[in-house]
């Protein structure tokens, strides 16, 4: 088999980071290109991916340098482009709210409209998210309604209508994998699990939002990267397809399994507070076509994974204890 090139949009991200690394790691790519709108972060966050034989990183805005984009894709020409590029935080989402369609539905529409011309392109890979589903009491399919529930999921529920219909009617070869909440070492400290480590680390308290009753369905960034190389092998183009675990886990619960991976009381560890606007109460994924598809299924539990995250932590504190926990909307 002829070793592909990849592109990731987006390649800046945690999430981005960790699906190249698996992919160097695992799939013995021709290269693997990382794009960003920002350069890479500091260690703690970049991971050293930038010092990985294969790798290469590149600052290209996908809404405002879409011309640059295009002619670096254009002197690599990846078989594979996997976009994480978003604005992707729907707590934040309600103001500001064109912001997040004019990155996440108009600037990958022209980006793909774009690619459309490209001979070199094998397979679009788009990133989703869970949350278009709205919160539910069952574990949901591919085809489930949609319910978005923040303007960040209706940004992205509008890509995905996109590419759908430019595959049945253009044949755009895409595939849309939806996944749950990921977690990850070098994951910003705004999200959930970093931010609870950073606290039970540096003696604050973590605002536990709404009693933290709300269930999300957690997996590590690596099984996502896993999921992502698979469909790039294996799967069949033009479908959508869910990734996350057999069953969800309450917010509480995994500040709870955090404090014990911190080996301190959970109640040292967390603050309860209010919850927050349009906080769903529950995301729940059924991945069965995913496993058919390819044989994929999350691998790395919460010991593992949350010993990953208080080892990153425990790692990096100098570095990390006065960065940021709050959420910035940028461009």
């Amino acid at each position: 088999m002829t070793a592909k090139g990849y592109a990731i949009l987006g390649g800046g991200g945690s999430f981005g980071i960790h699906a190249a690394a698996y992919l160097l790691d695992e799939a013995s790519p021709r290269e693997v290109i990382g794009i960003g709108r920002n350069p890479l972060r500091p260690e703690p966050f970049s991971l050293n991916i930038d010092q990985r034989e294969g790798y290469s990183y590149h600052a290209r805005h996908v809404t405002h340098e879409l011309d640059l984009l295009l002619e670096l894709l254009d002197e690599k020409k990846p078989e594979v482009i996997v976009n994480f590029a978003a604005q992707g935080e729907g707590a934040v989402s309600w103001k500001h709210s064109w912001r997040f369609f004019e990155t996440n539905s108009m600037a990958l529409a022209r980006l793909s409209e774009e690619l459309m011309k490209r001979d070199w392109l094998e397979h679009f890979i788009q990133i989703g998210t869970s949350e278009m589903y709205g919160s539910v009491d069952h574990a949901v399919t591919e085809d489930e309604p949609i319910k978005p529930s923040s303007p960040y999921a209706a940004s992205k529920v509008a890509f995905d209508m996109y590419l759908m219909s430019v595959n049945r009617f253009l044949d755009f070869p895409m595939t849309i994998i939806r996944p749950s909440n990921c977690y990850c070492p070098g994951q910003l400290l705004h999200r959930v699990i970093p931010k609870a480590v950073w606290c039970g680390l540096t003696g604050h308290k973590l605002p536990l939002h709404g009693g933290g009753k709300a269930e999300k369905s957690y997996m590590h960034a690596r099984d996502l990267g896993r999921a992502i190389h698979l469909v790039a092998e294996r799967g069949p183009e033009g479908r959508v397809y869910n990734a996350g675990p057999e069953n969800p886990t309450s917010i509480r619960e995994v500040v709870e399994r955090t404090a014990v991976a911190l080996n301190m009381p959970f109640e040292d560890l967390c603050e309860m507070s209010e919850d927050r606007l349009g906080q769903d109460s529950r995301y729940w994924l059924d991945s069965s076509a995913l496993k058919e598809a390819v044989g994929w299924q999350p691998q790395i539990g919460w010991d593992e994974g949350l010993g990953d995250m208080v080892e990153w932590g425990r790692t990096y504190l100098n570095q990390i204890r006065d960065w940021p926990t709050g959420y910035t909307l940028r461009a």
